[in-house]
Order: structure tokens, then sequence, then C-alpha cells
């Protein structure tokens, strides 16, 4: 193993974040590394879609949040005043868990995060699209099909659009919040496939409800409780052999 893959590319220190003064994470410390799926459980309420929002800033953009601690991308603070969150948001691509596509067709949807990037030339374009269709799993439905209007697509097809619309900007890690949560489980296949193929290249955070999902679609997984976190671990380890009671309770169902 690289000392690269072995460094994090993420670093969370003593992160608390308050909306409105109330406490919704408490000092969490967490690593989250190149090439890996680190799957994020917990019961609702816990704190595991602030926690992504906390990842890009999107936080920021409501009036009540407030955070102590640090977070680090590349050992940098990416809260300091000269970071740029549009910028950071280009390196953290978000996939939520119901698919928004943009008005337009699909190759409207997939060029233009790289146009306002400064990406102008059409065959740089068009590369990237088919690169983040067949990153995505999607190309070869939609290859004939460029120019139909996104929102003709399936429920499952523009929600894997989505996600290419993110890999279109290059982003180094992945944040994903539920995006199997709507779909079939043929769908929810293709997703998990894609996560799996895109750790060679990317960092991978998914939250998710459903622990199986969990079990198949990552290496580590961090359950999450009432704003903390609880334990992180191999997820095979954790599914197992949890080292909290909590944690087993949850996986075996007592509570969540």
């Amino acid at each position: 193993m690289t000392p690269d893959a072995l460094t994090p590319i993420i670093e969370v220190h003593d992160l608390s974040v308050r909306f409105s003064g109330k406490p919704v994470l408490n000092h969490l410390n967490l690593d989250i590394h190149r090439n890996e799926r680190l799957a994020v459980i917990g019961p609702s309420g816990s704190g595991k879609t602030t926690f992504l929002r906390c990842l890009n800033r999107l936080n920021d953009l409501q009036h009540d949040f407030s955070h102590t601690g640090q977070i680090l991308l590349d050992g940098k603070n990416i809260y300091a005043p000269e970071v740029n969150p549009a910028r950071l948001r280009r390196r953290i691509g978000m996939v939520y868990a119901v698919p928004v596509p943009l008005p337009g067709s699909v190759y409207d949807n997939l060029v233009y995060g790289p146009k306002l990037a400064g990406v102008q030339s059409r065959d740089d374009l068009e590369e990237l699209v088919e690169s983040s269709l067949r990153a995505a799993f999607l190309w070869e439905e939609v290859k004939d099909r460029l120019r139909m209007s996104a929102r003709d697509l399936s429920g499952g097809q523009q929600q894997r659009m989505c996600l290419a619309r993110v890999l279109a900007l290059k982003p180094d890690v992945m944040v994903l919040d539920e995006p199997c949560s709507g779909l079939d489980p043929i769908s929810t296949a293709e997703i998990e496939d894609a996560l799996l193929e895109l750790k060679s290249s990317h960092a991978i955070v998914l939250v998710t409800n459903n622990t199986k999902q969990a079990g198949r679609a990552s290496d580590r997984t961090a359950f999450f409780l009432m704003g903390e976190l609880i334990e992180v671990g191999d997820t095979g380890r954790l599914f197992t052999n949890p080292v909290d009671q909590r944690t087993n309770d949850y996986l075996v169902g007592q509570f969540g």
C-alpha cells in the first residue's frame, strides 16, 4: 500500500455542530481515506446528513449553523477564511437522496458544471460526458439519447445521471446521502456496482439507513448515535463483532 493510500484525505478533529444553539454533532473525530467506501449508519436524528453537509460546507447556507473543531482536506482546514466554498464543492461532490435533474437534456446536465468551471472545448466536454456516464454505469443506456430530456429518464437512471453529473467535475471525494432510498433493487445494485468501481479513484462516504446496503457497499462503517460517533471500523468486523453494545443493539434492530 502506498503512503498516499495510508494518509487520510479528510481528517475530522473534534467537530461539534449546533443549529440555533441546539447540539447536533458532538466532538466528532473521524478520518476518511483515499480509495475506500465509508458507510455512515445510525438511527434518524443521529447527525449523519449534517456530517455530510459539513464536509462540503453546505451547512453554511443555514443562518443558524455554528461549529467548532476542524475538517482538514489534504491537511488544510476547509473552514479557513481563504477557502472558496464553490471550489471546495467541486472537490467534494454530493449526490442526494432524491435525484434532481436540471432542465434540459442529459447532455446539458453533464456539461453544466464543467462549463461553469471553465471547460469550453467541445471535444473535452464530450469526453467528460462519455467518461462520466460510463463511470456511473449509464452510458450504454443513454448514448443514443443524450439530447432527450433528463426528466424522461427512469428514477434509477436519473440518480445515476446525477452521479455522473458530479463525476464530470472530477471530484476527489464523493458523498452520497441515501442515494438508493427511492430505488428498486436493480437500480440500487447498479449504484452499488458504480461505487465499487469508483473507489479506485475516489474516497466515498455513503450515508444509508439500510444496514444491509452498508454491509454490501462499504469497506469501513461508522455508527452514529444522537450526534456522537460510537465506533468505526472494518465493515465485516463491525457487523459481526462490534465493540460497543449500542452498535450491536442497532444492528439487530433493537432500536432505530
